[in-house]
């Protein structure tokens, strides 16, 4: 329902002319809808899709590789309100990633069926390992758990027993490691800002997700600030960033990333791909004050390239 989803999920659901076991396989066709600034027409575009019968639709809040603006779950709210209005044993599905606590309730509290996301993102706390979460409706849950384990066993085994701990202290200390994030955030948009660079959201926005985008206008700068991130990470600071073709990406991508915790973007990250307009997705940082320092780092390193 908000458009084209994420890069890495045009494979899952079978974009791609290969056999590999996508959602096209299954006999699951998937069509999508773009998000659209003038409100009422956006969900007249919705009822009148609705008309074709779907099992499910999918909400993303985040805004992947799209300057779009990220959702608040009160907006999540109104597009399940009216999804149910025409036919209410549809499905929603809300992908949640990056905005877990950024604020007061979340999308099931405004009636979305389930909500999903990553344990090395937001909720995660930057302790959990690995792993995600579904959340939601009991019997969805049942459902869920059966195809991801066996049907019959469902949920009966549970995650894996030695990553308790980690699952538990993540999600206990994850409220804190995203207030940090969105100070880290805000402060990023603010220099950029003031250096010329186009920014979403600016410093004073009203953020419903930890995820800054700044567009940056050349390659070089974007692998620039991708370098002035790693530089000053707490793992692999040595290591320089460079585009590559990365499985389920259409375009080079660049990442910086030197975590704790490999993969995690609630600890301080950038990426983005190198296509037009050069767009760096900057997310995460659990602790303000040494994040602070990369931010700095990577504004240093694109600044001597034009704006």
């Amino acid at each position: 329902m908000t458009g084209k989803p994420y890069d890495t999920m045009e494979d899952v659901i079978g974009k791609s002319k290969k056999d590999i076991g996508s959602l096209k396989n299954f006999g699951i066709e998937f069509e999508y809808v773009e998000l659209e600034s003038d409100k009422s027409r956006y969900f007249d575009k919705i009822k009148n899709k609705l008309k074709s019968k779907f099992k499910a639709v999918y909400i993303q809040r985040s805004r992947g590789y799209s300057l779009r603006p990220s959702l608040s779950s009160e907006y999540i709210g109104e597009l399940v309100s009216l999804v149910k209005e025409v036919d209410p044993e549809i499905i929603t599905i809300v992908d949640n990633c990056y905005g877990e606590f950024v604020e007061v309730k979340e999308p099931s509290e405004f009636g979305s069926d389930l909500i999903v996301g990553s344990l090395i993102k937001n909720p995660g706390g930057g302790i959990s390992p690995s792993g995600g979460y579904i959340a939601g409706k009991k019997h969805l849950i049942n459902l869920c758990s059966n195809r991801f384990t066996a049907p019959g066993i469902g949920k009966e085994i549970g995650a894996n027993a030695s990553g308790y701990r980690d699952l538990f202290m993540g999600i206990y200390n994850a409220p804190g490691a995203v207030s940090q994030a969105l100070k880290t955030a805000v402060f990023a948009s603010a220099i950029f800002e003031i250096l010329g660079y186009e920014v979403s959201p600016k410093y004073n926005d009203k953020r419903f997700d930890i995820v800054q985008s700044i567009t940056l206008k050349s390659s070089q700068a974007l692998i620039g600030f991708c370098r002035g991130i790693q530089g000053k990470s707490p793992i692999d600071s040595f290591v320089v960033p460079e585009p590559w073709d990365m499985p389920g990406y259409g375009d080079k991508v660049i990442m910086a990333a030197g975590n704790f915790i490999s993969g995690s973007s609630i600890e301080l990250s950038a990426d983005g791909p190198l296509r037009d307009p050069y767009v760096v997705w900057m997310q995460g940082g659990t602790c303000f004050y040494t994040s602070k320092i990369g931010i700095m780092n990577a504004a240093q390193n694109v600044s001597s390239y034009t704006v």
